[in-house]
């Protein structure tokens, strides 16, 4: 903490304390989110037969439910750096640590309160869906960064009025493009809110004529609907069918019970993924939200017309998610950070407690990890990894007595969490499924290119195939009677090898992790010391099949 105060008041502390801290986290999977397997696969079939528009599912068929711009932001990770578990996500995890000076440079247009940009920016670098979201390739943080890159240009022109800078103008059109052709109808839906409340709000409206900027216009309508366009030329309006369907069809619902507890649901979790922070304040909330919008009504005023924006489009949802709620999130965090910083004195009392809070559970997980890894035997560089999370919770306990930094103390405290996670996460999922994989082909001599059929879990697929990359075509398949004579060669989990009645005898075991479902017996197999045992007995296995003639 021995930094200069412009270091640790500026918007780089907290972010690079999230690379640093999630980082371990987001860059392995110990945590696989089921929906990255629909861009993955589709990124690895792309360098394979080098068409970078047409997106594939891992079975060969078209999918079509969202826009381009996650898939390739995935491809980039791959080209650039290995087909891998981190290059899938390392784009990812960077844009969601970008969301982190945008905030800054929002809650800084207001300027009421200096302490406004860094409070906005450590509660959204702490904020539980945007940090999961940052470590898992799939659309949802991409959307986020560039709606708040929207929201950044609606603050600027809400600051400066009709004679605000162009800049604005571009972070704006551009920002929602980006995000519409991330993730489709959603930016459109709250761009139009934004266009309405500038045009309309009672403190500082924008003329149409100021709003009507066609070159950022013209250039944004060809970033959101490009795609769209090539897709039409290539199969027709068909593809529409399947987009349309998941982003009206299977997303909106009709019965009223259920609009009413979807929208209960989103404005608790709109509060309680604000935990710590909304904690700080809990007495005189009221008055200090009032405080608050009396300061800028305009600006406010729009960050509340979002939230209360997304809250209603997430309870017509007839499947409700909490990362709906990201593309407003960062302007409610500033909304927050102003409600903090308005009333005086600064809560550090609280800070502390909660720190410490955090710190105490931080430990209870240090604890469990070091006993998994004691018994399972874990690499050396993750007891290093052990000692330097526990040296920082020690410094940050010693810290938080002291009341200098109790803001970046109790971010940090937070952020500790999913370094310790990531480290009690580790001797249950790494290495993954696809490591094994592929450290299994590295020591056989499986010729490139061969066709390989998967039977099983698609989640577990997608980790396989990454584990491959595009020098083998893996294709996933439900059964083995869908499987043709050219595939030589199958992969497949226990259960679809009993399927087979030793109709391939000869099969070998080449990927084996722990199951999450058989944790007591894990525990016991360290107690007892027959961990490899065990671990077969009870583990997710895999199985290699070699049906190719001798």
């Amino acid at each position: 903490m021995n930094k200069t105060p412009e270091w640790i008041n500026s918007y780089s502390f907290p972010m690079i304390a999230f690379l640093v801290l999630v980082g371990p986290f987001a860059l392995d999977f110990h945590l696989h989110y089921p929906d990255e397997m629909y861009y993955t696969d589709a990124a690895i079939r792309m360098m394979q037969n080098g068409d970078f528009l047409t997106t594939y599912l891992g079975n060969g068929e078209l999918r079509f439910k969202k826009p381009i711009l996650t898939y390739w932001f995935v491809l980039a990770g791959f080209k650039t750096l290995g087909v891998a578990a981190y290059s899938s996500r390392i784009l990812f995890l960077l844009f969601g640590a970008g969301i982190i000076p945008l905030v800054y440079q929002i809650a800084k247009i207001i300027g009421k309160n200096p302490k406004l940009p860094i409070w906005s920016a450590w509660i959204i670098a702490t904020h539980p869906i945007i940090i999961f979201s940052s470590t898992r390739s799939i659309p949802d943080i991409l959307l986020a960064f560039f709606m708040t890159l929207a929201a950044l240009g609606v603050t600027g022109l809400l600051k400066y009025g009709n004679d605000s800078p162009k800049r604005y103008l571009w972070y704006f059109y551009l920002g929602l493009a980006f995000a519409f052709e991330t993730k489709g109808l959603p930016a459109a839906a709250l761009g139009f809110v934004a266009m309405a409340y500038m045009l309309f709000n009672p403190w500082n409206r924008i003329k149409i004529t100021k709003l009507l900027y066609l070159p950022a216009i013209g250039i944004g309508l060809f970033i959101a609907l490009f795609w769209f366009i090539a897709m039409y030329l290539k199969f027709g309006p068909v593809y529409l069918d399947s987009f349309i369907e998941d982003q009206v069809g299977m997303r909106v619902g009709s019965r009223i019970w259920m609009i009413v507890r979807h929208f209960v649901f989103a404005v608790l979790l709109m509060v309680l993924l604000f935990i710590p922070w909304i904690g700080l304040r809990l007495k005189g909330v009221v008055a200090g939200f009032k405080a608050t919008f009396d300061q800028n009504k305009a600006i406010y005023g729009f960050a509340v017309v979002w939230v209360l924006s997304i809250i209603a489009m997430t309870a017509m949802v007839s499947t409700f998610y909490e990362r709906y709620l990201l593309p407003v999130t960062p302007m409610a965090a500033v909304l927050l950070a102003g409600i903090l910083v308005t009333q005086n004195p600064a809560p550090n009392k609280g800070m502390k407690v909660w720190s410490r809070l955090f710190l105490t559970i931080n430990w209870l997980v240090l604890a469990v990890a070091l006993f998994a890894h004691l018994g399972l035997g874990g690499p050396y560089w993750i007891f290093i990894l052990w000692f330097i999370a526990l040296a920082l919770s020690l410094f940050l306990w010693k810290s938080s007595g002291k009341l200098d930094q109790p803001l970046q103390t109790l971010g940090l405290s937070i952020l500790m969490l999913f370094l310790s996670v990531s480290i009690i996460t580790h001797p249950l999922s790494i290495p993954n499924q696809g490591r094994q994989v592929q450290s299994y082909f590295k020591n056989h001599t499986i010729p490139k290119n061969s066709k390989i059929a998967f039977l099983g879990n698609l989640h577990y697929a997608s980790k396989i195939r990454i584990g491959l990359g595009p020098d083998y075509k893996m294709k996933t398949f439900a059964s083995i009677e869908e499987v043709p004579e050219n595939y030589a060669y199958i992969i497949c989990d226990e259960p679809n090898l009993k399927n087979l009645e030793n109709r391939f005898p000869q099969s070998e075991i080449i990927s084996v992790n722990w199951d999450p479902k058989y944790i007591n017996e894990m525990i016991m197999a360290i107690i007892n010391g027959n961990t490899a045992e065990e671990k077969i007995k009870w583990g997710k296995k895999y199985y290699w099949i070699d049906r190719s003639p001798e």
